[in-house]
């Protein structure tokens, strides 16, 4: 099922530095305030900007009801709709959709049934200031620029055998 509805967000700080620095996360969620979804099914994704201080709801993506069939071609509308997210999180996520999510640079994250979304926010920037895992290091890694003057960088230090 492609998208139905996207809300984006525009009070929110969009326009702020800390926007440029934020990672974007998402949520399978039905109302906004707990992960209580499967990936596959979701009906809908809460996408937050979160960094080590600051945390908003930048868009919401609707999708509508979803059985879980195992029909894969509803996932691609999600994955897409995911793009410039670092990871979501849901009740649920099934092989072919990690496979997939990976592939894309999305972190897929399985949380217990119920976990308030607020209280994940607060975890992941706990993580970002007290130093992030492998996973959240690399995923950080992925957001930056590349620098252009590394190769001349590394020649200056020279090269040794």
């Amino acid at each position: 099922m492609p998208l139905q509805r996207r809300l984006q967000l525009v009070g929110c700080n969009t326009e702020d530095q800390w926007m440029t620095t934020a990672l974007k996360v998402a949520f399978a969620t039905s109302d906004m305030k707990t992960v209580d979804q499967h990936f596959g099914a979701a009906k809908s994704f809460a996408v937050y900007a979160v960094d080590q201080d600051n945390a908003c709801v930048v868009e919401a993506n609707q999708f509508g009801q979803l059985a879980m069939d195992g029909n894969e071609d509803k996932l691609a509308a999600k994955i897409q709709a995911l793009e410039g997210c670092i990871a979501v999180y849901a009740q649920a996520i099934g092989g072919s959709a990690i496979t997939q999510l990976k592939n894309k640079g999305i972190q897929p994250v399985k949380v217990s049934p119920g976990a308030q979304i607020s209280d994940l926010v607060e975890s992941l920037q706990d993580e970002l200031r007290q130093g992030p895992s492998s996973w959240l290091a690399k995923a950080i890694a992925a957001t930056m620029p590349a620098n252009p003057k590394r190769f001349d960088e590394m020649e200056a230090e020279g090269w040794e055998e």
